[in-house]
């Protein structure tokens, strides 16, 4: 996929959800992921003829795992001119040394989102971005429905009251085959992914059973995207 259109489907994302507001500092968060770093140039991209103007910075949450090496994230984050922050942290020893959690996801992503929340205060930035593609809100639904009973999706917009920031998502317009096209494309700094229940997980077990019933029933996943979007969501923006 090529950039133009990773722009496009990015710029319909944030005006449909009036996602930037004229003098936002924004922070992308970072894992090192073909998502993150996608998201990463295309806000950078956007920036370039927006009407409004924004700031751009950029976060990764250290876990702490060994040979996680962000060499690569620097190097691209030097070549954008876009402000770049580690911040470095024991989540990993919390979890599996110290706790020896079984199924830490839900704990990990609490705390790595506390450790970015701050970092973004810090830095001076009133919104944080986050790579979610549509396959991910689509497989956030079926987890929903199939382990809590609700239809709920990550919204593209959210403002957190605590902290005074506000959430965007500004690819779930593009499909993880549009970002894995563009990754291969533009040669990606990918740093792969150091946790043990990578490829483990519910949301692994959700992103297997979506590709199943799109295999089995072309189209099925657009479809359900498409009730997302239609479905009055609580929480979610309207959408222009």
């Amino acid at each position: 996929m090529k950039l133009q259109r990773v722009l496009s489907y990015t710029r319909k994302a944030v005006e449909e959800y009036q996602m930037i507001e004229e003098g936002d500092h924004i922070a992308v968060g970072i894992s090192g992921g073909k998502d993150s770093l996608t998201l990463l140039y295309a806000l950078h991209g956007l920036k370039r003829f927006y009407p409004k103007h924004f700031e751009l910075s950029a976060i990764t949450v250290d876990l702490g795992y060994e040979e996680f090496n962000l060499d690569p994230i620097k190097k691209l984050c030097e070549e954008l001119d876009i402000s770049y922050r580690i911040v470095h942290s024991d989540i990993a020893h919390i979890l599996f040394d110290e706790r020896k959690e079984t199924n830490p996801c839900s704990l990990c992503a609490k705390m790595r989102k506390g450790a970015l929340n701050d970092a973004a205060k810090e830095m001076g930035c009133n919104k944080i971005a986050y790579a979610h593609h549509k396959d991910d809100i689509v497989e956030t639904m079926l987890l929903s429905l199939l382990f809590e009973g609700r239809f709920y999706a990550f919204s593209p917009k959210t403002y957190l009251d605590r902290t005074e920031l506000t959430v965007i998502r500004p690819i779930m317009f593009l499909s993880e085959m549009d970002v894995i096209g563009f990754k291969n494309k533009y040669n990606l700094p990918i740093v792969p992914n150091k946790c043990p229940v990578d490829g483990h997980t519910k949301r692994q077990y959700a992103k297997e059973l979506v590709r199943k019933l799109n295999h089995e029933n072309q189209g099925a996943k657009d479809r359900m995207f498409t009730a997302i979007l239609n479905g009055n969501i609580p929480g979610w923006p309207i959408r222009q």
